[in-house]
């Protein structure tokens, strides 16, 4: 399987959308509700509008030329960030789990530049990758209410 990571476009947004939500639904399963997941929408105009903003990192790893999987980081969402640059999402189907896409497109949009993410704290996978990459839970935690109070951890490299 050749996978090429490349900077997301326009065209993009509907499967971006779509993988999110089926990213969503196949690693998020044990611990947020089938309802939830199932009100999930691609919402191909939110993706459009954050590709055309362009504040910071945004790729995608296409298989086939279909996207599976995309990543972006840039400057933080909080004014106290530990770090000058975010990971603000990385997801992937689950068929890509284990292809080397993930490090791809980690790479791609922190490379090994001092930074920071939020990942779901009942998500052991996504720790265990993000450890192997440097980055180490800093004790910081926060709830998100409109996620069924799923609660996330920071980690920091």
């Amino acid at each position: 399987m050749t996978i090429l990571i490349r900077p997301a476009v326009r065209g993009d947004a509907r499967a971006i959308g779509e993988v999110r939500v089926q990213g969503w639904r196949e690693t998020y399963s044990h611990f947020l509700s089938a309802g939830l997941l199932d009100s999930l929408e691609p919402n191909e105009e939110r993706w459009r509008d954050v590709i055309e903003l362009g504040l910071g990192t945004f790729v995608v790893a296409e298989v086939e030329g279909e996207v599976r999987g995309f990543a972006a980081s840039g400057p933080p969402a909080e004014d106290d960030a530990p770090r000058a640059l975010e990971l603000a999402m990385i997801y992937q189907l689950a068929s890509m789990h284990g292809s080397g896409s993930g490090q791809a497109l980690l790479d791609a949009v922190v490379g090994d530049s001092p930074a920071y993410l939020w990942t779901a704290e009942l998500n052991p996978r996504a720790h265990a990758f993000y450890r192997r990459n440097g980055f180490i839970a800093d004790g910081a935690r926060k709830v998100a209410e409109q996620w069924e109070d799923l609660a996330e951890i920071r980690m920091v490299r």
